[in-house]
């Protein structure tokens, strides 16, 4: 099942995408209490071509929780070690923009802002101390993330990650959810990232070096997983930072990331200069 949260005549909505259009559904207002309260098939008779309406990001979790250089060959592209354990860093929910919204920066504050396409798990059920085994019965489904990040501020200028990866649109996130049943393996899935049609990144989720369910009984371990969080399983190589010389996004760049099974997620830059 795909659902989206989308905007018609200046109403937020949830809705179940089939076959090219949304049906508005009855569950709740919001995804979070969709998710919570769990999927039911009650759909109204209210439905559009998806052309009609204003996809938006999908969840607004409590909490974005990213994991660093889960792909060893990205992990070596950028000259950085291999972690012998989840690198986990945050992002802030403020952070989050939907699809088509326009990812924006100050000049003033950074000027090597870089792509990282992912896959982002979306949690389904309040999750502490997990095992494996269990774990991905805590999974509500999944959605594409952009790890936007700032280089200079995470790398060079106070090597400050949550700064450099939390500015405000530095989480495109969407177009919607596939709830866990519709992807057969999660660990196994195409994952492209393009700038200006360019393909920067081009790898598979099973190149993952910690798996959905260790991720998941990690975290929890050591914070409660809230039904609507985001884990962001790392992205694979490609970015602009691994690139010699090094290659940065500008004013006017289009960034789409797609993810088989789940869809694509375009994105428009443009640069501030006040």
């Amino acid at each position: 099942m795909k659902l989206a949260t989308y905007t018609y005549k200046d109403r937020a909505r949830i809705g179940q995408i089939v076959d090219g259009r949304i049906h508005a559904t009855a569950w709740a207002d919001t995804m979070q209490h969709l998710i919570r309260r769990g999927i039911t098939t009650t759909r109204t008779s209210d439905s559009y071509p998806l052309e009609a309406v204003k996809l938006e990001a999908p969840v607004r979790p409590s909490k974005i929780i990213a994991i660093g250089r889960n792909y060893a060959d990205h992990a070596a592209e950028t000259g950085s070690e291999v972690p012998k354990a989840p690198l986990i860093f945050a992002k802030f929910p403020s952070s989050i923009v939907g699809p088509g919204e326009t990812i924006t920066w100050s000049s003033a504050i950074a000027t090597q802002v870089d792509w990282e396409g992912e896959l982002a798990v979306v949690i389904g059920r309040r999750a502490r101390n997990v095992s494996e085994d269990d774990a991905m019965n805590y999974v509500f489904g999944y959605t594409i993330a952009n790890d936007v990040t700032a280089r200079d501020l995470q790398l060079r200028q106070d090597t400050q990650w949550t700064r450099g990866k939390s500015l405000d649109t530095f989480c495109p996130l969407g177009p919607w959810i596939v709830t866990r049943d519709e992807i057969a393996d999660p660990h196994n899935l195409a994952i492209k990232t393009t700038v200006n049609g360019e393909v920067m990144q081009d790898s598979n989720t099973s190149n993952m070096m910690f798996k959905i369910p260790m991720l998941i009984a990690y975290c929890s371990r050591m914070f409660t997983l809230e039904p609507g969080d985001l884990i962001l399983t790392g992205t694979p190589p490609g970015v602009g930072e691994g690139r010699k010389p090094p290659v940065y996004l500008k004013d006017g760049d289009v960034v789409s990331v797609t993810i088989e099974g789940i869809g694509e997620l375009t994105n428009p830059c443009r640069v501030l200069t006040e």
